[in-house]
């Protein structure tokens, strides 16, 4: 418990925050932990209580259960708060969540967090561009879907798989199967791997278990300056 505890109060959400603020922070903050494959958050949830990663990764999606097509919205990792929404406009935000590693998040009064938000420089200093990293991966997502295929998706997901501004695609792929890659593109596993191995076999990439290795990052960018020319 010792070592959990201290892993909360490193989190790099109250870095430059005051002792005040800090100290605040964890009166309220609730530790819970939940397993792998768990589904533990409801939207009426959010109405009373907001959430912040401390350790492993839980996703966010929609489903339409009349094809039971998936579509991974974000995926939450160490130091990412949810629902943002619901924080905002105090109204149920209908999507699902799914453990995707075993996790450790705190949660906090949805109230007090708006309090913050009212009240503490530093604090909005950290959310809003969080808030801002939020709408343009909400935007681009919208976008790739609508203009690209699933090959040029793919591309474009292991590019920003490396770029550290991109926050929430950043190091999204470690240790993900093929199944979740599928529905952060909005597609379906077969059509994932029947991709990746037509970028093997041009020697672009190469793949271990739940590993995707960059073998020519110029010929991809390439690829994805092609895609802006079309």
């Amino acid at each position: 418990m010792k070592n959990e505890t201290n892993n909360s109060k490193q989190l790099e959400l109250l870095n430059n925050t005051t002792q005040t603020f800090a100290d605040e922070f964890h009166k309220y903050a609730k530790p819970l932990e939940f397993e792998k494959g768990s589904s533990p958050f409801f939207p009426d949830d959010f109405l009373k209580h907001f959430y912040v990663v401390v350790d492993g990764r839980i996703k966010t999606y929609q489903i339409n259960f009349e094809n039971n097509k998936e579509q991974t919205l974000f995926i939450y990792k160490r130091g990412d708060m949810f629902d943002v929404i619901t924080l905002l406009d105090n109204k149920p935000h209908d999507v699902a969540y799914e453990v995707l590693e075993d996790c450790k998040v705190l949660e906090l009064p949805v109230e007090r967090v708006r309090h913050w938000l009212q009240t503490d420089v530093n604090f909005n200093r950290k959310f809003f561009p969080y808030l801002a990293a939020h709408m343009r991966h909400t935007e681009e997502l919208a976008t790739d879907l609508a203009l690209y295929d699933t090959k040029d998706r793919l591309i474009n997901l292991l590019l920003d798989n490396l770029n550290p501004e991109k926050h929430f695609k950043y190091g999204l792929l470690h240790n993900l199967s093929n199944t979740e890659i599928a529905k952060l593109l909005g597609t379906v596993r077969h059509v994932v791997e029947r991709t990746l191995k037509q970028l093997k076999s041009d020697n672009l990439i190469e793949t271990s278990r739940r590993n995707i290795k960059i073998l020519d990052f110029q010929r991809l960018q390439e690829k994805t300056s092609q895609l802006l020319l079309k």
